[in-house]
């Protein structure tokens, strides 16, 4: 059944508190239900329900499923980017992604539903688009992050798959502490590569 068939009538007041009415609490609580139970789960009702208010004001925010699902992401992709920032307070190499780890701990769900939406969209190519924008936005901060630390912009990728294998096993089997271990170590080959490079670069040069 999709959401625009649902008929108004039903609260989730009793099932879930807590959200909010707001377009953000919304977004937040479809966020859940797709991570929780993937995206054929995803309807007007099941998030009233998660968020504790009436279907019917799920409908009065976003019109159709579609809407839902595409704010969601864009929802996802600004507070994953906003909040998890690459490049540290201290401006060093040596805490690249410094927070990464916890951000991930605080709220899998937000991680989950965009797995999710990656393999949905491998069934259902009108939804390529939206997760095309999600990973372009991840690697534009990469690629932002290693130009602030002067590390060449041809790592983007091979930083970006790096950090992407972290999260994801984060998410599905593992806690924070060996996120950090592997993000440790990213940071000194980046180290190490930058080095390299710099003497190539003075050795060409001189």
């Amino acid at each position: 059944m999709t959401a625009a068939s649902e008929q108004d009538g039903e609260t989730g007041r009793d099932i879930r508190p807590g959200y909010g009415e707001g377009r953000d609490a919304l977004l937040a609580a479809a966020v859940s239900v797709v991570a929780r139970g993937g995206l054929r789960k995803l309807t007007y009702r099941s998030v009233a329900a998660e968020a504790g208010v009436t279907h019917g004001l799920v409908a009065h925010h976003f019109g159709s499923r579609d809407t839902l699902l595409e704010e969601a992401l864009r929802w996802c992709v600004t507070r994953s980017i906003d909040t998890s920032s690459l490049v540290p307070a201290s401006g060093r190499l040596e805490d690249f992604a410094a927070t990464l780890a916890d951000f991930i701990a605080a709220d899998p769900d937000l991680q989950a539903f965009q797995y999710e939406l990656k393999l949905e969209s491998n069934r259902r190519p009108e939804l390529r688009r939206h997760v095309d924008m999600l990973y372009d936005a991840y690697r534009d901060a990469v690629r932002e992050a290693l130009a602030c630390f002067d590390v060449p912009e041809e790592m983007t990728e091979i930083v970006f798959a790096a950090l992407e294998g972290l999260v994801f096993h984060q998410v599905t089997s593992d806690g924070p502490a060996r996120t950090k271990e592997g993000i440790d170590a990213l940071r000194r080959l980046l180290a190490a590569y930058r080095a390299q490079t710099s003497a190539t670069t003075e050795a060409q040069t001189s």
